[in-house]
């Protein structure tokens, strides 16, 4: 258990006032594409502890309870700890306030991880990685979404412009900050962030392109449920050029 490693910085950005559950108000094309995404990587297979790191109110956590026998919710703000006793009522995942990169499992205690929507906050993730890895079994599996910088907007932009995409993270925070220790907004190049993976000990299996329909327009006028649809066919194939705004990265410790 890693209890005496400091974190390098308390995330506690959702303990200043902001209702993340209401986040997820109008945005049901996102979170079933997420769901499918999840559920098309773990099919077929069953765990016995599984943790979802940063999972805020446990938005994914019951569904990670269908494939392993154990959950926890690794999560560091209070405040939506404090959501998820609500939302997660009734359920026996467990909830526990803690970081991603200062986890408080055993060495290999966990067969299963999730991070999701975690990434974006995280310019420079190697303690992150580090801490997934040491506390992941020989032969467990991770799943890590990453905010997609070079997504299929971005590449036509700087192809046209005769630029390569940037290999380091990328701010895309649309204000100031409004606080000297205000969290980041990032988003990662795929490859940069593979690599980095691989340095820790996580193998990429597979990837899926996700939210590749996330458009205010489109969800205006095309039902959720045609939209999801369609996201299902288009994951896999468009994975192969990182197409969407969100990849989804299968990976498994070596």
């Amino acid at each position: 258990m890693n209890e005496d490693k400091p974190s390098k910085k308390v995330a506690d950005q959702y303990d200043r006032g902001y209702d993340y559950t209401q986040y997820w108000n109008n945005r049901d094309y996102e979170n079933a594409a997420e769901q499918v995404a999840i559920r098309r990587l773990l099919r077929g297979r069953h765990f016995a502890k599984a943790a979802d790191v940063g999972g805020g109110f446990g938005r994914l956590a019951l569904l990670l309870r269908e494939y392993a026998d154990r959950v926890t919710l690794a999560e560091p703000s209070q405040t939506q700890l404090d959501a998820a006793e609500k939302f997660l009522a009734g359920t026996d995942v467990i909830r526990e306030r803690q970081q991603a990169d200062a986890l408080k499992f055993d060495d290999g205690e966990l067969d299963l991880i999730t991070m999701v929507r975690v990434m974006h906050h995280i310019p420079e993730p190697t303690d992150e990685f580090a801490e997934i890895a040491r506390v992941l079994a020989p032969g467990g599996t991770a799943i890590i979404e990453v905010a997609n910088y070079g997504h299929f907007k971005n590449r036509r932009a700087f192809k046209k412009a005769g630029k390569a995409l940037p290999k380091e993270p990328v701010s895309i925070r649309t204000v100031a900050a409004d606080e000297p220790d205000a969290i980041a907004f990032v988003n990662h190049n795929i490859d940069t962030v593979v690599s980095q993976l691989a340095a820790a000990g996580l193998t990429l299996q597979r990837k899926l392109s996700v939210s590749n329909l996330r458009s205010q327009k489109l969800k205006r006028i095309v039902p959720t449920k045609v939209l999801v649809a369609v996201e299902r066919v288009l994951q896999k194939p468009l994975a192969a050029s990182d197409f969407g705004p969100s990849i989804f990265l299968e990976l498994r410790k070596n």
